[in-house]
C-alpha cells in the first residue's frame, strides 16, 4: 500500500517540526493502513493520533500493538474523526454470481481458500448456517433443539456430514458443549471430535441438540451451506428477496486487534475510541482451558485481545456481529478499561479477565479435583503478578451475547484483584450477566449495575454468579467441616480483600438474582434491588448481606458451616426462608424486615431473627421501579433499613441510555398487615 495514501498533520510541541517528540495527527481514508500507520509511531516520544475518516476500513490481518508503539515515552490514540464513524473489520465481501440450483436455492463459486464460517446478508443480518431444527427465534436454547437432531435415521439421510458441527446443551443445563462432525458409521451414528468447552463433563442433554452446516438440511428461506471441498456456497433467499442484489460478508478473522505486552515491557497509553468492531469468526472449536475448579474452560482469545497492558482504554465503541468473545483482557494488565461502549450480537462473552493459573498456589482443574492437605500450599495470596489488576468496566451497554455459546456472561472475573464492573446494562444473556469463577483474588467492586433476563437458555444459577472452590473447599462437605476446624486460615488465603456487590439493580426469572455458589467467600453484599429471585449463599464464610430489598422472594440459605461468620441483617423479605442442607444457625441472621407475619414466625422457629420485625412496606412506586419509603417507616425507624438509590442503575451515557432497555416490575405479591389480630390478606399492584 502506498504511503501517499496517509495524510500527517503535525502539531507542534518544540522549536521544530521534525521534533520527535511533537505530538502526531494521521488521518486516513478507508482502504488506508491502519497497520502501518501503528507501525511507523515505533521509536517515537510524544503522542500520536490516528483519525479514521467514516467508513469501513477491512483487515487482511489482525492489528498488532505492541510497546514499541505505545510506552512511557509515546500514547496512541486510534478514534473516529470528529462527528464521523468508522468501521473496523475482520469480514470481506463476497464477490458472487447467482445460479439456480434446486427449486429457490441459488449457488455460486467462491474463491479458492475462502473460509466461510459467518454470512452477513445487506444491512448486517447475521444469515442462518443450515441446521436442524430450522431456526425459532421463540425457542429457549439454540433457537430451537430437536433429540432428533442427532437420530440414526436421520443422520442415514446425510451424504456427507463432515465439517458440521453439534452443539448441545449440558445434561444438567449448566452449560453446553460443541462437536465438529468428522463422519458417521454405517448405523448412522455420528463421529465426533470437540466437547472440551465445558469443565463438569457429566454427557450431553438427551433433547437439547441442534446440527448445522448440514447440506441436507438446507431448506428454509435465510439459510445457507459452504461446501469447503468445491468452494461454492448455497443459499436460501429470503422471502422477496433478490441475491443478486443482496451484498454478503463474511468473518475472516478471529481476533482483530491485539495489544501484547508482558509484565516487565507492557503496552502502555493506547486508545481506542469511537471506533465500530465487527465480523470476527467463531472460536468455539479452538482450544480451551480449565478456569480452575469453576464449572467452565474458556478460550482465551478475542475481537479485541489485551496481555500485558498499562492503561489502555476502549471507549466509546461498538463491537458486533463477533463470534467469539468480545474484548478479552489476559493475565497482566492494570489500569485498563472498557467505558462507554456497545458490546451486543457476541458470540460467547463480552468482557473476560482472566489471570495466569501459575499464580495460583495449589490450584485445582476439576469440581471433584483437590491437592491433598499434606502436599498443600498454606502461603496467602498468589504466587505472582501476572494477572489483571485495577481495571475498569464502566458505563457499557451488553445484551444478546451468547450466540453460539451459552456457558458465557456479560463479564468473566478469573485469577484478577481488584476489578471494578459499574453502572452497566446487561441483559438478554443464556447465563449470568455477571460471574466470578473463585475467590483469586478478591477486592471486586460489582456496582450500579442493571442486570436481568439472564439465564435464558441455562439453569442452576442466578443473574450475578460466583464459585468460592478455593483451596480450603473440597467437594465432600464434611472432609471440608475438618479441613476448615484444623486450618481455618486458610478460607481466605486465596482472597486479599472482599467482593462487594452494592446498589445494583439484579433480576433473574430462572434462577436466583444473585447466587454465591459452592463456597463463595468473604463478600459484602448491600443495598442491592432484587426483583425476582432472590438472594442464595452456598457453603462459604464471612458474607455480609445487609440493607438489601428482595422482592417477592427470600433468603435461600445452603450448606451452612456452623460459626461460618455470616451476617444477613436489615434487609426487607417478603417470603420465608428456603433452607437447603441447613443444619446450623449460621452466625447472625437478625434485625430484618419481614412483611408478613408467616414469614416471620418460620424464621423464628428456624432459630434466626430474634429481633426481626413484622411490617407493612409500602414503596413509592414499585410499578415504575421506585422502591423507595418513607422515612417515618417502621423498615427504616425501627428496622434499621436505610433507603438505596433508585436513579443510578445501569448506563448513564446519553447515547446508551436512549438504546438500553429495562426490566419488568411485576406486582408485588406482599401480605398487607389488616389489624392488630394478626390478619393479613394478600394486595397486589401497589
Amino acid at each position: 500500500m502506498k504511503i501517499t495514501r496517509l495524510l500527517f498533520c503535525v502539531i507542534l510541541c518544540s522549536s521544530s517540526i521534525w521534533s520527535a517528540r511533537a505530538q502526531s495527527t494521521v488521518i486516513l481514508s478507508p482502504g488506508a493502513p491502519i497497520a502501518e500507520a501503528i507501525k511507523r509511531c515505533e521509536g517515537k516520544t510524544g503522542s500520536t493520533t490516528i483519525y479514521l475518516r467514516e467508513g469501513v476500513y477491512y483487515l487482511d490481518e489482525p492489528l498488532q500493538i505492541t510497546p514499541a508503539q505505545g510506552n512511557g515515552s509515546h500514547s496512541l490514540t486510534i478514534c473516529s474523526y470528529p462527528g464521523e464513524r468508522a468501521v473496523i473489520s475482520g469480514g470481506k465481501v463476497l464477490p458472487v454470481r447467482w445460479k439456480t440450483y434446486k427449486g429457490a436455492i441459488r449457488m455460486a463459486k467462491i474463491a479458492k481458500g475462502t473460509e466461510i464460517d459467518m454470512l452477513f446478508g445487506d444491512g448486517g443480518m447475521l444469515l442462518t448456517m443450515a441446521r436442524y431444527p430450522n431456526y425459532d427465534l421463540k425457542a429457549i436454547r439454540f433457537h430451537g433443539t430437536s433429540a432428533d437432531a442427532t437420530s440414526p435415521e436421520r443422520v442415514k439421510g446425510w451424504k456427507n456430514p463432515e465439517g458440521g458441527f453439534l452443539h448441545a446443551m449440558h445434561k444438567e443445563d449448566w452449560g453446553d458443549f460443541q462437536y465438529r462432525i468428522t463422519g458417521k458409521d454405517s448405523d448412522g451414528n455420528l463421529k465426533l471430535e470437540g466437547g472440551w468447552q465445558n469443565n463438569r463433563p457429566m454427557g450431553i442433554h438427551k433433547d437439547n441438540r441442534m446440527v448445522e452446516n448440514i447440506f441436507e438440511e438446507l431448506d428454509s428461506p435465510g439459510e445457507w451451506y459452504f461446501d469447503k471441498t468445491t468452494s461454492t456456497l448455497y443459499y436460501y433467499p429470503l422471502v422477496g428477496e433478490d441475491p443478486e442484489l443482496t451484498y454478503f460478508e463474511t468473518a475472516s478473522l478471529k481476533n482483530l486487534v491485539t495489544l501484547k505486552g508482558t509484565k516487565e515491557n507492557p503496552v502502555r497509553n493506547v486508545t481506542f475510541e469511537g471506533i465500530t468492531f465487527q465480523h470476527a469468526a467463531r472460536t468455539f472449536m479452538e482450544e480451551y482451558e480449565p478456569l480452575l475448579r469453576s464449572d467452565w474452560t474458556i478460550y482465551r482469545g478475542g475481537a479485541i485481545f489485551l496481555e500485558g497492558t498499562e492503561d489502555c482504554h476502549i471507549k466509546n465503541c461498538d463491537i458486533t456481529d463477533v463470534g467469539g468473545n468480545g474484548v478479552f483482557f489476559s493475565k497482566f494488565n492494570r489500569r485498563s478499561s472498557v467505558e462507554g461502549s456497545l458490546l451486543t450480537r457476541i458470540g460467547a462473552s463480552a468482557i473476560c479477565f482472566v489471570g495466569d493459573p501459575s499464580c495460583v498456589r495449589s490450584p485445582s482443574f476439576r469440581y471433584e479435583k483437590y491437592v491433598p492437605w499434606e502436599e498443600m500450599d498454606f502461603a496467602k495470596g498468589p504466587k505472582g503478578d501476572n494477572f489483571p489488576a485495577e481495571c475498569l468496566v464502566k458505563d457499557n451497554l451488553i445484551h444478546e451475547i451468547g450466540l453460539f455459546e451459552k456457558q458465557i456472561t456479560g463479564v468473566e472475573i478469573s485469577m484478577s484483584f481488584r476489578i471494578t464492573v459499574s453502572h452497566n446494562s446487561i441483559y438478554d444473556t443464556p447465563r449470568a450477566g455477571i460471574n466470578i469463577s473463585e475467590g483469586t483474588w478478591g477486592g471486586h467492586v460489582i456496582e450500579y449495575n442493571d442486570v436481568f433476563n439472564t439465564v435464558k437458555e441455562t439453569g442452576d444459577h442466578g443473574s450475578f454468579n460466583s464459585w468460592g472452590r478455593d483451596r480450603y473447599w473440597h467437594p465432600d462437605y464434611n472432609t471440608m467441616v475438618s479441613h476448615v476446624k484444623e486450618r481455618p486460615d486458610l478460607i481466605l488465603a486465596d482472597m486479599l480483600e472482599p467482593n462487594t456487590l452494592r446498589y445494583n439493580r439484579f433480576r433473574c426469572d430462572r434462577g436466583w438474582d444473585i447466587d454465591l455458589d459452592d463456597g463463595s467467600s468473604y463478600y459484602i453484599i448491600h443495598d442491592n434491588l432484587c426483583l425476582n429471585g432472590g438472594i442464595k449463599l452456598r457453603e462459604g464464610f464471612y458474607r455480609r448481606v445487609e440493607n438489601n430489598i428482595i422482592v417477592n422472594n427470600t433468603l435461600h440459605p445452603h450448606a451452612w458451616f456452623e460459626g461460618s461468620g455470616d451476617v444477613f441483617a436489615h434487609n426487607i423479605v417478603m417470603t420465608p426462608y428456603l433452607p437447603y442442607q441447613v443444619n446450623n444457625k449460621g452466625n447472625n441472621v437478625d434485625f430484618n424486615i419481614f412483611t408478613d407475619s408467616l414469614s416471620f414466625n418460620k424464621a423464628r422457629e428456624f432459630g434466626h431473627d430474634a429481633h426481626s420485625i413484622v411490617s407493612s412496606v409500602v414503596f413509592a412506586n414499585p410499578k415504575e421501579g421506585n422502591y423507595t419509603l418513607k422515612d417515618d417507616s417502621d423498615a427504616i425507624r425501627k428496622g434499621g433499613f436505610m433507603n438505596i438509590p433508585m436513579d443510578r442503575f445501569g448506563v448513564q451515557s446519553p447515547r446508551l441510555k436512549k438504546m438500553a432497555k429495562e426490566p419488568v416490575m411485576d406486582s408485588l405479591n406482599m401480605p398487607d398487615y389488616a389489624g392488630g389480630d394478626d390478619i393479613w390478606y394478600w394486595k397486589n399492584n401497589r
